[in-house]
């Protein structure tokens, strides 16, 4: 990181009418101020700022001015928050059915190989696993009350059946769990993913943060992800087709790859992405995903991320299906 001298913050809290007058003499367009109070009032200026900043003018030394482009509206703006909370909304969708789905793969394998109480041996996942540590923390979660029924009920608590467990864990939880498996456990997992254990364990723990992301309502839109998903040598999960591994267009890829390897569907969940997608996938915003040229759609399937790239027109990523 590059050290500079660091100086004194002198910005001033203002109040809603003088945020609205700064972004006024900044080349906002206002057509109903009382609205415009509202918006601020509810969403806050500083949030909102992300959402403008497409529309801040280049600055002629380099960057981005504090002035907005001429005719920029407050409604633009909100239209562009309003399409990440949607966004988010749909992210979140996909990942309760993915989530729900692996929690119950990893369930079943263990209780079918290991038994009830498999996951509480510690030699059933690799040495460098912090079993007890992640036992520790399935003991601090809130109890829910089939926990309670089981406590009163069934003798050994607080060790649970492995099936009772998972719905307790959270998704980061799921994902170390994952990691610290054994390797043939972790294939069994994967395989009718058509995915290699490891690049399963790196989408868990990037799907964890994308999680994590959208469940505290923060921004997606525009977002440089700090995890990304490791590099991917096949053709279709690489540039130019897909440039960058830090940006939404890559997560949303990966969230229609898991529907579809999961339930060899997610068609509605694809079709409300690109309808959202399509008609805001201007040359202004197209860099904000890390997506470039025509390839404004998800759902165009990926091929399997450790199997033969598809030849062109063959159904990977480019060609609608």
């Amino acid at each position: 990181m590059a050290t500079h001298n660091k100086i004194p913050y002198a910005k001033q809290a203002l109040s809603f009418a003088d945020q609205l007058a700064l972004l006024e003499r900044r080349g906002l367009k206002v057509a109903d101020r009382p609205a415009a109070l509202d918006v601020l009032a509810r969403v806050s200026y500083y949030r909102l700022s992300a959402y403008w900043y497409p529309f801040r003018q280049s600055a002629p030394q380099g960057g981005k001015s504090s002035d907005l482009q001429p005719g920029t509206s407050l409604e633009a703006i909100q239209s562009l928050y309003e399409f990440d909370r949607q966004l988010r909304l749909l992210v979140l969708d996909a990942l309760e059915r993915i989530e729900v789905a692996l929690r119950t793969a990893v369930t079943y394998h263990l209780g079918m190989r290991y038994g009830a109480f498999g996951h509480e041996d510690p030699q059933h996942f690799h040495l460098q696993f912090d079993h007890t540590g992640w036992v520790d923390r399935l003991q601090t979660t809130q109890l829910p009350s089939f926990v309670a029924h089981y406590q009163e009920n069934y003798q050994g608590f607080p060790s649970m059946p492995v099936w009772m467990m998972s719905e307790l864990i959270s998704l980061g939880s799921l994902s170390r769990l994952f990691k610290g498996m054994q390797n043939p456990d972790k294939k069994a997992i994967a395989d009718p993913l058509s995915l290699h254990p490891k690049r399963l364990q790196d989408w868990l723990h990037v799907l964890t943060y994308v999680r994590n992301v959208c469940a505290h309502h923060s921004r997606l839109w525009n977002r440089d992800l700090s995890i990304k998903p490791m590099t991917m040598n096949e053709p279709e999960w690489s540039a130019p087709l897909l440039p960058r591994r830090d940006k939404l267009f890559c997560i949303l890829l990966m969230l229609r790859y898991l529907l579809r390897q999961q339930s060899g569907n997610g068609v509605a969940w694809r079709d409300a992405c690109n309808a959202l997608l399509v008609p805001i996938a201007t040359p202004q915003t197209l860099w904000v995903w890390g997506q470039i040229g025509r390839h404004t759609r998800i759902g165009r399937s990926q091929t399997r991320p450790h199997a033969k790239a598809a030849q062109p027109g063959s159904g990977g990523c480019g060609c609608k299906k």
